[in-house]
């Protein structure tokens, strides 16, 4: 990895260029990757939210953090993450850290396998339902480049359109790459 400060990592907003961009797998495990995910949980419950990908904090690697319960002990980490078997359809709100106060109806799949490894490069694995697997399919979006905005109803874009024009109006802050 680049020479990166984690400490000085902030929250990356819609449009910066970065949330577009296929991140890149994880090569390396090493103390500096510890300290950037240290840091995502940090600004994760900062901005209260439930999950957190490494290109909403400037970065294009295939890194996530979530936790859904909001209990300390139940933070994860998920490096070069994969889902699999996602099966059923469900409709439900979502909202997301680098588009405050945006809010889209997505239909998501109802479960799904979660594969990724830790901080070491273990390979774990876990299955999710409801909230966990939206988180997931949240986050795996946004290693992909892709936003909630994306595919949003003519309804959602009426109630957005005032949130998104002040986001794009803004200028860009972008953190280290």
């Amino acid at each position: 990895m680049k020479e990166i400060d984690p400490s000085r990592l902030e929250l990356v907003l819609h449009p910066d260029p970065v949330l577009r961009r296929t991140a890149a797998r994880v090569e390396r495990f090493d103390g500096m990757l510890v300290k950037i995910a240290a840091r995502m949980l940090d600004l994760m419950r900062q901005h209260k939210g439930i999950g957190l990908a490494a290109p909403q904090v400037g970065l294009s690697l295939r890194l996530f953090v979530f936790n859904v319960t909001g209990e300390p002990g139940d933070d994860c980490v998920c490096v070069n993450p994969e889902l699999s078997e996602l099966a059923g359809d469900v409709e439900g709100e979502e909202g997301c850290l680098s588009l405050p106060d945006v809010t889209v109806q997505m239909h998501r799949a109802a479960t799904c396998l979660l594969h990724a490894q830790d901080l070491t490069g273990k390979t774990f694995e876990r299955s999710g339902t409801e909230l966990a697997a939206r988180c997931w399919q949240h986050e795996m979006d946004h290693l992909n480049g892709k936003l909630i905005i994306d595919n949003m109803s003519e309804a959602d874009k009426i109630a957005n359109r005032r949130a998104l024009k002040q986001l794009e109006g803004k200028p860009k802050k972008s953190a280290a790459r």
